[in-house]
């Protein structure tokens, strides 16, 4: 797993105004309105263009890409892609934030999970379910993990592997419970099985008389009980006397 990072270059100008306005301004240009905040100055309010944003960002570490931003007409500045806002409905990014770094001190982002092997539960009909998609570490910039990779191959049915059974890269450290769970091993439903009750041997006999024509019925719905030559026997009459 690679631990080191290069710098993306990214220009960018300062911008004075602020608002709904001078953002379609600048929109209308092709740039997007951003801001850079920062633990140890002002916020920098700056115009970038877009497309090379996505360029800068565009490599393993994607959000965790160091970048330097080259500010014409103030002082460049080291940063992280913070956040981001994009139309709902093309998806163009509208907004962008920065994090101000500095390279010889740790930073706390959250970093990708990779599930990898194949759980020995499986053979028993277990489903791999993955519960962590990220993992957030601390760590100097320059070694953000572009991923933290973890072995599942030894989970047995209705198994968990916890942030704990994870051994973190050199020089990083989790910073989340070591009980979080990663991965589970769930055991899969039991599938409903319908049973049909047995047919009682003789019921469709006992209802058809020996000419194979349906047996009277008596009073009460029922089949009438055959005689003893075959037939069936005549219903009884309703209300006879006992």
């Amino acid at each position: 797993m690679s631990t080191s990072t290069e710098t993306q270059k990214l220009p960018a100008t300062l911008r004075t105004l602020s608002g709904k306005g001078p953002a379609r301004q600048l929109r209308f240009k092709g740039l997007i309105p951003a801001v850079c905040y920062s633990k140890h100055d002002k916020p920098a309010h700056i115009a970038i263009d877009p497309l090379l944003l996505k360029k800068a960002i565009a490599t393993p570490r994607k959000f965790n890409t160091v970048i330097e931003l080259v500010i014409d007409g103030g002082q460049n500045r080291t940063v992280l892609f913070k956040d981001y806002e994009k139309d709902p409905l093309n998806g163009a990014v509208l907004h962008a934030d920065f994090l101000d770094i500095r390279m010889d001190h740790d930073v706390t982002v959250p970093v990708p999970v990779v599930l990898i092997g194949k759980p020995a539960g499986a053979a028993d009909g277990g489903i791999l379910q993955q519960v962590a998609r990220t993992i957030l570490v601390e760590c100097l910039p320059g070694i953000i993990p572009e991923k933290i990779e973890v072995d599942v191959s030894s989970l047995g049915i209705a198994e968990s592997l916890h942030v704990s059974d994870v051994k973190p890269p050199a020089g990083v450290k989790f910073r989340v419970d070591g009980t979080a769970t990663i991965a589970v091993v769930a055991i899969p439903e039991k599938e409903e099985v319908k049973v049909e009750a047995a047919a009682v041997p003789g019921a469709e006999a006992a209802a058809v008389g020996a000419d194979g024509k349906p047996a009277p019925k008596a009073a009460d719905g029922k089949a009438a009980p055959a005689a003893a030559d075959g037939k069936a026997a005549p219903a009884a009459a309703k209300g006879a006397k006992k």
